[in-house]
């Protein structure tokens, strides 16, 4: 019998390839029996599927011719590909087989086989994958099921995966989460990752973190590296579980054990580690520190007499105070009863202790009102200083103790007083708080004084100001000198009261001698860098108006230190005074760190040459240089020149030659008080020469 065509061949091969793609079991071994009778041309033929297993075992069988029966030939084709048998096929039927029909059905089992194997690996690669995909959701399930957060990003924090105990935590879905970066959890976004910390892994920490709420809580956070299979690092695993109610518990032990209960502040245990870790960056930055130990008086018998709860409550009030006025690197605590104690380590010099000490003192003046019952306390304070009597806390607690009852001792039980534990040192202090309380009734009780100096024109001779100097008239004292008080009153704030004294008082007296005729002479005001404030233009206008004085009558010298904060608020208030008719001299140029490119922005009229410039001439070269460096300045400028300190003829003739325009000293006139000066205005007007009072 004939072969089938090629093209029928093809078509049985294309249906064979379908039936394998498309059935499973018994439907796909019937298919191929038809299919192999139609190629074989058989009445006879059906698809065998085997055991693999069982074929494994026995010997591989490539084509068996029936023998036994030969008036019914049949032949059998094992399937296989490789070591993998599938089955066989066997046809019978026809009266004769030829080795064409036989090469067809070897042809047909080989891609039977082909085909059968390739579904074969696809099933198993299904099978695989299906497997990998319940492995996962196994997992995902777990890790949704645990308690904790957990999620996983890139190496740039880019949010990979994001469990349910993540969405519990954080209030995010898995979708609002995945794709953005960490940061936008985080409180403060300066911490950061390091890349040591991707290449080696491992780390516990305990971390604030943001919820969708805005809620900010903590977290203890353990971070792994998450790697690829070859074991370099992509990105991190990270495990969050909310510990506030833990940190909540941690601070309320620490708070307990570091803070007095009834007035919130350090106790003594907090505050000797502040202060030993204070001393240890004074001793670094070679400043001064001191401790003040204060005790109430009188507090004893408010608590006696009207009950612990009303004391409890004025302690606390006391506490509230000091607290306001100290500054915030100050360490004030309670010690324990009536006790407190304050850690001042950021000064320049010992004695501003006791410039807070008063202010201290000061806020126990105004009575307290606790519970309807108006009530006054005092506090003795003792003071100890580093380094000089103490570098340890528990040492400079103790010797402030000492100190504070020295204290008592010199107040007695109702009087407020300041000890410091040197016995020199504190007569010294005690030397300053009766200059600074003095000075104080001083403004109140009319002590204070203006002396005019007068300033003279070179060229002329002629009187063209002066400047107004305040003096101290102490009712015991006498004249107390200006170099004991005024740095006193800077230090204390003071200096800006006096400051406005200054003014009234020049200007009071300008008016007088306005009344009494005199023309216009130039009075200088100094002003401390305290009182250069926006309110400095106002408060000159005003006063200007109320004494019906015309500006030329005044003029403002302010040092250089005042120019060296905040350079353009300082030029725009020189702006607003200049405008006013005013004009502005710089006084003790030289001595600080004006900068030559901001002093040509000033609307400044004159510079001064320091006194401490001007007493070395003309022997002092260095001084002579100077001199002539700072007139040579203010020529470029515009700015005219005036030279304090002249007290030698030598001096004036340097300055002369120099090109200096005025000057002022004790070659020409001390300073002198209001008549006198009217005197000599008067006389140097009508002489015409230099009035030089001795």
């Amino acid at each position: 019998m004939l072969a089938p065509p090629s093209s029928d061949f093809l078509s049985y091969s294309a249906a064979l390839c379908d039936a394998v793609l498309r059935l499973r079991g018994t439907a796909l071994s019937e298919e191929l029996g038809r299919i192999v009778r139609a190629v074989m041309h058989s009445p006879l033929g059906e698809f065998i599927p085997v055991d693999e297993q069982a074929l494994l075992l026995e010997p591989p069988v490539i084509e068996v011719l029936a023998a036994n029966d030969a008036a019914v030939p049949s032949l059998t084709q094992e399937i296989s590909y490789e070591a993998q048998i599938f089955g066989r096929f066997v046809v019978s039927g026809r009266a004769e087989y030829t080795d064409l029909d036989r090469s067809h059905l070897t042809a047909l089992a080989h891609l039977a086989a082909g085909v059968l194997h390739t579904q074969s690996l696809a099933q198993r690669s299904t099978h695989a994958f299906a497997q990998v995909e319940n492995q996962l959701q196994h997992q995902a399930q777990i890790l949704d099921h645990i308690h904790e957060s957990v999620l996983t990003m890139d190496m740039n924090g880019f949010i990979i995966s994001w469990n349910k105990g993540a969405e519990r935590l954080f209030g995010y879905s898995s979708v609002e989460a995945v794709g953005r970066n960490i940061l936008f959890l985080y409180e403060d976004e300066d911490e950061s990752i390091d890349d040591t910390f991707l290449e080696q892994g491992g780390r516990l920490m305990e971390v604030r973190r943001k919820k969708k709420s805005g809620e900010v809580f903590w977290a203890s956070l353990s971070l792994s590296p998450l790697r690829d299979p070859k074991g370099r690092p992509i990105g991190l695993i990270a495990y969050l579980t909310d510990i506030t109610e833990r940190k909540l518990a941690e601070e309320r032990i620490h708070h307990l054990a570091y803070y007095d209960a009834l007035t919130n502040l350090p106790n003594r245990t907090l505050l000797t580690k502040l202060v030993d870790q204070a001393l240890t960056v004074a001793q670094r930055s070679k400043l001064h520190g001191c401790v003040l130990f204060i005790d109430l008086n009188r507090f004893k018998l408010i608590n006696d007499t009207l009950g612990r709860e009303i004391g409890d409550g004025l302690l606390c009030e006391v506490a509230r105070r000091f607290r306001a006025v100290l500054r915030d690197q100050d360490l004030v605590a309670r010690l324990g009863g009536d006790e407190f104690a304050i850690g001042l380590f950021d000064i320049g010099q010992h004695f501003e202790a006791s410039m807070v000490a008063q202010k201290l003192l000061a806020t126990l003046n105004t009575p307290f009102l606790i519970d309807g019952h108006d009530l006054r306390v005092g506090g003795s304070i003792g003071i100890s200083v580093y380094p000089q009597d103490g570098s340890d806390a528990e040492t400079l607690l103790r010797l402030a103790d000492i100190a504070m009852y020295r204290a008592k001792q010199e107040g007695g039980a109702e009087g407020d007083q300041v000890a410091f534990y040197s016995q020199d040192m504190n007569q010294g202090m005690q030397e300053r708080m009766r200059i600074e309380t003095g000075l104080r009734q001083a403004l109140s009780n009319g002590e204070l004084l203006l002396h005019y100096q007068p300033k003279f024109d070179i060229a002329s001779g002629r009187i063209i100001g002066a400047e107004a100097l305040v003096r101290w008239r102490h009712p015991q004292r006498g004249l107390v000198p200006p170099a004991e008080f005024i740095p006193l009153a800077e230090a204390t704030g003071l200096v800006v009261q006096v400051g406005e004294w200054v003014l009234e008082q020049a200007c009071a007296q300008a008016q007088r001698w306005q009344l009494a005729g005199l023309a216009p002479v130039r009075l200088a005001v100094n002003v401390s860098a305290r009182e250069f404030t926006a309110s400095l233009p106002g408060r000159v206008q005003t006063t200007l108006q109320r004494y019906g004085l015309a500006p030329e009558w005044l003029e403002l010298e302010i040092t250089e230190s005042t120019l060296m904060s905040n350079i353009e608020r300082v030029i725009g208030i020189m702006d607003q005074i200049t405008a006013l008719g005013v004009t502005l001299s710089l006084d003790d140029f030289g001595t600080g760190y004006s900068s030559l490119s901001y002093l040509k922005r000033f609307p400044i009229d004159t510079l001064k040459i320091d006194r401490s410039f001007t007493i070395g001439i003309p022997e002092d070269t260095n001084d002579c240089a100077i001199a002539n460096t700072i007139i040579s300045i203010a020529q470029q400028l515009r700015h005219k020149v005036i030279a304090e300190g002249v007290e030698t003829a030598e001096q004036l003739e340097f300055l002369r030659q120099s090109g200096c325009n005025e000057v002022q000293g004790y070659l020409f006139s001390r300073p002198l008080e209001a008549d006198a000066f009217e005197l000599a205005m008067r006389q140097n007007l009508a002489g015409g020469q230099a009035s030089r009072a001795a």
